[in-house]
C-alpha cells in the first residue's frame, strides 16, 4: 500500500491465512525487468493477471523472446512471458513489444 497507494480492502486486511494480496502491477514488474536489462524502450505491454500473488509467495518469471528484428539503427523486440508461484499455479501472462535503440 505504501508503495502503489492501492488501499483496496484486499491489500490491507489479511486474509484468514494472515497473507496479503499484492497489488497486481507489483508483479507485472517481474516481466518488465528484461526491458532494464537489455534498454528495451517497450511501445506495447500486455498483462492478464490469471490469479492473485499473495505476501510470502515466490513468483518465477519466464520470458520468451518471439521476435528479434535488426533495423537500420534499433533492433525491434516482441516476447511473451509467463508468471507462476512456487505451486507452478499461472498467476500472470502476456506480452511486450517494443525497440532497442
Amino acid at each position: 500500500m505504501k508503495v502503489s497507494f492501492d488501499a483496496g480492502a484486499h491489500h490491507i486486511n489479511p486474509d484468514e491465512q494472515g497473507r496479503l494480496v499484492i497489488q497486481g502491477l507489483l508483479t507485472a514488474t517481474l516481466p518488465t525487468k528484461i526491458g532494464g536489462d537489455y534498454n528495451v524502450l517497450a511501445r506495447t505491454m500486455n498483462f492478464e493477471f490469471l490469479r492473485p500473488v499473495y505476501t510470502g509467495d515466490t513468483i518465477i518469471c519466464k520470458v520468451t523472446i518471439e521476435k528479434f528484428e535488426k533495423q537500420e539503427n534499433r533492433t525491434s523486440i516482441l516476447a511473451s512471458f509467463l508468471c507462476t508461484n512456487q505451486n507452478e499455479k499461472r498467476v500472470l501472462r502476456g506480452s511486450f513489444a517494443g525497440v532497442i535503440l
